[in-house]
Order: structure tokens, then sequence, then C-alpha cells
């Protein structure tokens, strides 16, 4: 069985999902008869889709999309996921038909002179040849239609509110000076993978290095808040702990010495 979930037309938007309805499937079917049973599980005129393939389709891990199910002819089975998985169906603009290599990123083009981005775009990057970041630059340029000299990309951390500047593989050596390791985005520092947010500035328009916004501000102010608060609660905890153990060591009043007691057993006859 799996039960399913429309995100809504943003899917990175924050919006709660909507159940769907509950499927019985066979693990023999495959992911596009998956879909196109979905589609008849709301009728809704909010939720009219054309095709299956307008629809894009993710697992679902703490109520947030997790793992993209990307290959429309692999049978479910191939993608163990259980009896009970929660599937998020997104509707799409498009029809979509994603190969076993191809990887679906969120960018976000800079608004210069701004800290803030533009609305998100899909971008579907094809890692045949590897994860690498001349091949992900190359692949946005195209996508800006910019040159590839002229963009600086960043991946975006939401849980620490960061974003992280994805240099060209020979800044990375020259800076860190070390050793050159293989070029893989899917290792540290970046571990990339499908969902994720990768900002753009056109260094034709702007050149300043901060990708940060004002939202990013107020989400780091509230962690360092929350982050001082419970360092406050340990340290008052550390205190009364150290209270009760003053109290349980301090010598109680001085006891007397033993007197020796003399027992009489009477006879009652």
């Amino acid at each position: 069985m799996a039960s399913l979930r429309r995100a809504p037309g943003d899917l990175y938007a924050e919006a709660s999902l909507r159940h769907v309805g509950d499927l019985e499937i066979s693990e023999e079917a495959t992911l596009l008869e998956l879909k196109a049973q979905a589609m008849t599980l709301s009728p809704s005129s909010d939720f009219v889709i054309p095709s299956p393939a307008f629809l894009r389709a993710w697992t679902l891990e703490s109520k947030s999309p997790s793992r993209l199910l990307r290959i429309n002819l692999k049978r479910l089975k191939e993608y163990k996921l259980g009896r009970k998985t929660e599937i998020c169906l997104e509707p799409l603009q498009k029809e979509e038909n994603l190969g076993p290599h191809d990887v679906v990123l969120r960018t976000q083009l800079r608004v210069p002179g701004k800290r803030a981005y533009g609305p998100h775009v899909d971008l579907v990057w094809d890692t045949a040849r590897g994860w690498t970041t001349s091949s992900l630059r190359q692949c946005i340029a195209h996508s800006c239609s910019l040159p590839v000299e002229k963009i600086e990309i960043a991946k975006y951390f939401p849980e620490k509110f960061e974003w992280l500047p994805v240099s060209s593989w020979n800044q990375q050596i020259t800076k860190r000076k070390k050793k050159k390791k293989q070029d893989n985005l899917q290792g540290a520092p970046y571990y990339l993978k499908d969902g994720d947010t990768i900002g753009i500035k056109n260094l034709l328009v702007e050149d300043d290095e901060d990708f940060s916004t004002a939202r990013d501000d107020l989400g780091k102010a509230a962690q360092r808040q929350l982050a001082l608060g419970k360092q406050k609660s340990q340290e008052a905890l550390r205190v009364q702990g150290g209270d009760v153990c003053s109290r349980a060591k301090t010598p109680g009043r001085p006891r007397a010495p033993e007197a020796s007691l003399s027992i009489h057993v009477g006879s009652f006859r």
C-alpha cells in the first residue's frame, strides 16, 4: 500500500502536503502505473494533470520529500519502497522523463543589488559523466544563457541558513593547498542530492561574494537565541546539581560516644 500526498505547485514552498489517498498496487507495477492510478484518486479541478508524465514522485521522510523516484518504467519492487511507504506527487508544468543519471536541482538567480533571489527554476542535470563542479557549472550557465566564467554558484543548507560557494575545482585545490582529490559533489563538503537549492550570481551585474539573504540573518539569530537558551538551562541544571551534591556531602551532627547497655531478662512464672 502506498499513501499518496500531493505537493503544492511549488514543492519547496512552506506549505503542508495534502493527503490524496491510499493506493493498493502490486510491487510488479511500474512507477508510471503508480502515477496513472494516483491520478484517479483526486478528481477535483485543482489537481487536473494531463498525463502521468506531468507528475514527479518522491518518497516522504519526516513529512518532507526525500528520495526522487526517477525512472517511470522501473518496477516498484526495484525501488524497495515497503508496504506503507508515503509518496509525494509534485505537479509539473511540462512533461518529464528522467533518466537514471538525471539529478533535479532547484536553482534561484540572485536579484542584482538585493539580498534576495528570484523564483526557483528546476534544473535537470545529467551526471552521466560524473558529479563534477565543471559539469554543474556548465549546465547552469547554459540554462541561464550566460558564459560559464561569468557565474558563481552556491549550495544552500537550509538547516544552517548558510550558502556554500561551489568553486571551480582548481580554485579549491589552490585554496586548500592539498593534493588533488576526486571531484565529486556528492561527497564532502557539498553532499549534493536531488532537490537541493543552488543560488546563482550573474557576475556581469554583480561581483560580491555574499549569497545570504535577510531571511538567513533572521534564521541564524533565532538559532543563536535557541542555543543561548539551552546553554543557560544546562548551566542552571549544573548549579542545581552542585547544590544537591554539596548538601549530600555536608557532615551531620557529631555522634555521641556509644554507651554500653545492660539488659536484664526477667522470669515470669
